[in-house]
């Protein structure tokens, strides 16, 4: 297999794709945010691989926030997949309505829950293509499964990731997938996990659409900051025109024209 291709399942194999920049320099703005972010999980609430898989799916287009209000009275009901396979889509959308696309996503889990029991004995297998084929399963949500829960190297790429590591040059694509295996070109099978969670939390936090690049601990060797990628340097914080000192004005008071004669 070649050097840049990713060397565990869960990562896309295909034609190797040239690092965006050299190894040890993603490696070095990497370490870098690692200890910005020393903290950096999930911030889904989860007990089990089932129940990260069904509130991973609840997060599309929502916040882990918002899920995490509304997973703990769905997980007292429905506790495992046997339990949420055996109901209709429409008992569930009242406790997911927050969650935005409510009809959608209680169909995905719901779907998700019966292909467990039928194709896999009810638990959460440990495979990337199995995962997959479940419905409302992606490869992001797949990768959050196997390397949260279930202890396989995956590199769950989301638009923070995107954003992120295209501005600091560690990946130079706006697809999804490849931006996966560049990551997972550059790094250890043992941070790639880790990897999405920092590059995550600093998206959120640190590098938003309108990036605070001044509390960025990488700054100095990211490419959006320095200006020596594609994309344009940080814009310039707005300041103030400094205030003019007030100048004070003269009253002349006219003397009352004489009358005429």
């Amino acid at each position: 297999m070649s050097a840049a291709r990713c060397q565990a399942a869960p990562c896309i194999e295909g034609d190797a794709v040239a690092d965006p920049r050299p190894r040890a320099e993603t490696v070095a703005i990497l370490d870098r945010l690692d200890e910005q972010h020393p903290n950096a999980d999930t911030e889904l609430h989860y007990r089990t691989p089932f129940e990260l898989l069904i509130a991973t799916i609840l997060s599309a287009q929502s916040t882990d926030a918002r899920v995490n209000l509304v997973t703990p009275a769905l997980f007292a009901k429905y506790p495992d997949a046997r339990a949420l396979a055996a109901v209709e889509a429409e008992a569930v959308e009242p406790m997911i309505v927050s969650t935005g696309f409510f009809r959608s996503k209680a169909r995905s889990i719901v779907g998700a829950a019966r292909a467990l029991v039928e194709r896999h004995g009810g638990e959460v297998p440990a495979d990337m293509d199995a995962l997959v084929e479940l419905p409302g399963v992606g490869r992001k949500t797949a990768n959050v499964v196997l390397g949260h829960a279930l202890g396989v190297p995956g590199l769950p790429v989301d638009r923070h990731v995107l954003r992120v590591a295209n501005r600091l040059g560690i990946a130079a694509s706006d697809d999804p997938e490849t931006v996966e295996q560049q990551l997972c070109a550059a790094l250890p099978k043992r941070r790639w996990t880790r990897t999405s969670d920092v590059l995550i939390l600093h998206g959120r936090r640190v590098c938003r659409p309108t990036p605070a690049c001044d509390r960025c601990a990488a700054n100095t060797l990211c490419r959006y900051f320095t200006g020596l990628g594609a994309t344009r340097t940080a814009p310039a914080r707005a300041t103030r025109p400094a205030r003019q000192p007030a100048t004070k004005i003269k009253r002349v008071t006219k003397k009352p024209a004489r009358p005429r004669r």
